[in-house]
């Protein structure tokens, strides 16, 4: 096994634990640090199979600008430790059952890794990729996504606002 073998399957268990810290734990400020962690190391994994274009965009992008959105609503709002459900013995059948259905998945998709033919790579220069994404048939989806984040916030002002009546 190679050194970028093994680094990789660090990274992988890094995200998969962080990412069960994100949906686990009750603090959400936490789970968004938890969030930022699997950011990063998936950000590694990207860096490892040959595509730093992607890499680097998911650390500006995701680690960076979309976390400080999240982060800011969160304290904007002000959301407290969240108070869990009940659960019946039912719901923790059925996520056990997911679990098992999960590990199943992963194991199924690393023995096909493991057959097949030498190490991913990914085409990621970045003129193919501004072609796509600055094209006339993305420009809308940027578009939408701006007008989404905007609505967001103001959502959040509004929910976060006194009642001063």
């Amino acid at each position: 096994m190679t050194i970028d073998a093994v680094l990789f399957y660090v990274l992988a268990v890094v995200v998969i634990a962080s990412a069960l810290v994100v949906v686990g734990q009750r603090n959400p400020v936490y789970s968004a640090f938890a969030l930022v962690v699997t950011f990063c190391a998936l950000s590694a994994i990207y860096g490892l199979l040959g595509s730093p274009f992607i890499a680097v965009l998911q650390i500006v992008v995701y680690a960076g600008a979309i976390m400080v959105l999240f982060l800011f609503v969160l304290m904007l709002l002000n959301v407290r430790r969240e108070e869990g459900p009940k659960r019946s013995k039912s719901m923790r059948v059925a996520a056990g059952a997911l679990a098992l259905a999960f590990v199943a998945e992963v194991g199924y998709v690393v023995t096909i890794a493991e057959r097949g033919s030498g190490s991913a790579t990914f085409d990621a220069s970045t003129k193919p990729m501004a072609e796509l994404l600055f094209s006339p048939h993305f420009a809308y989806t940027f578009l939408a996504t701006s007008v989404l984040i905007v609505a967001a916030l103001v959502g959040a002002v509004v929910l976060a606002k006194k009642d001063e009546a």
